[in-house]
């Protein structure tokens, strides 16, 4: 990870009045106590590593070296409200009305940079403050967002698809728990978002109207035996497989062990549906089979913004859309 803030060491920003026990700047926007003058937190003391990992596969000693500063006894006010926002695929219409309205009354908004540039100007305008770090930041961020809802302010921590897929909904209740919050504490709210696998599976067809699951191939938090394992085991069942994170930079071999996993129990011709950047200006959409799928993983349609759609056995491709059957067809004529 980069380090994902950047504060003046000399001005101090608090604002929402949460105790300081240290004459140097923390750059606080909620004023958080903090022993560590070197805190890059916009948030104050809420972070006590600087969050230096390169997203990469997975790591001991990353999980350990990142650790909670703040406690629920570093602030004085009563706490804010905390909303985990999914925005959907990725355009302003692709987001429920609920989505927007969470995100123009909270009072700080919360989240990757690219995730906050797909919010609509009208609405990052009437937030108080926008607090944003690069890839990889994911847990300093989640943090900060804990912090300022600690500290009084009413704060929606955004992310892209549904909170509760593959994102920080959950990261959020674990660091409000290591902070010595009860759940009655803070009052915590998930906004539900369109997730990929459902919005690229519009863009393909119908290709997951039966019995799915989702992988992930990022090996930076689930070792990669594990989810050679899982993809084993989806894949000699009759699941149509949506996959995430496919490819990057640092891991083409997981693109490759995938493919290689998933023809030892598929037909190459399996149908495998693919897109890029959905609901984006770069949108990219094809169908391919799977004993093509491997050599694509060198071209640009695959990439960390890309999610493929596995077709099972009974998966096929009418007038270029996939088609899984539900078993309709077993039980009517039609």
């Amino acid at each position: 990870m980069s380090n994902d803030t950047d504060t003046e060491s000399n001005e101090s920003t608090s604002n929402c009045g949460a105790k300081t026990d240290t004459s140097s700047d923390s750059g606080s926007k909620c004023g958080a106590s903090s022993s560590d003058d070197s805190s890059s937190s916009k948030c104050g003391g809420s972070s006590s590593s600087d969050s230096s990992s390169n997203c990469g596969s997975s790591s001991k000693k990353e999980t350990t070296e990142e650790k909670v500063g703040a406690t629920v006894d570093d602030f004085d006010a009563d706490p804010g409200q905390l909303i985990a926002v999914g925005l959907g695929p990725g355009h302003p219409e692709g987001m429920t009305q609920r989505a927007k309205d969470a995100l123009l009354e909270a009072d700080h908004i919360v989240g990757y940079t690219t995730y906050i540039e797909l919010i609509p100007d009208e609405i990052t305008e009437q937030a108080e403050d926008i607090y944003d770090t690069p890839m990889c930041g994911e847990v300093s961020r989640t943090e900060e967002s804990v912090d300022r809802t600690l500290a009084g302010n009413d704060v929606a921590i955004v992310g892209s698809g549904d909170p509760n897929v593959y994102a920080l909904a959950g990261l959020a209740l674990e660091i409000l728990e290591s902070k010595g919050a009860t759940a009655s504490m803070v009052e915590f709210e998930v906004v539900p978002g369109v997730p990929a696998a459902q919005s690229c599976g519009a863009r393909l067809g119908a290709p997951l109207v039966n019995d799915t699951v989702s992988i992930s191939l990022s090996d930076h938090l689930v070792p990669m035996p594990e989810i050679e394992s899982r993809l084993h085991a989806a894949a000699k069942e009759s699941f149509t497989i949506t996959i995430y994170n496919p490819w990057s930079r640092k891991r083409r071999e997981n693109f490759q062990k995938c493919c290689e996993i998933l023809l030892t129990h598929r037909d190459p011709e399996t149908p495998v549906g693919i897109v890029h950047a959905a609901g984006r200006e770069d949108e990219e959409v094809m169908i391919t089979e799977l004993g093509e799928l491997e050599d694509l993983g060198e071209s640009e349609i695959i990439d960390m913004t890309t999610t493929i759609v596995v077709g099972n056995e009974e998966t096929y491709v009418w007038d270029d859309r996939m088609v899984t059957p539900r078993g309709y067809e077993t039980k009517y004529d039609y």
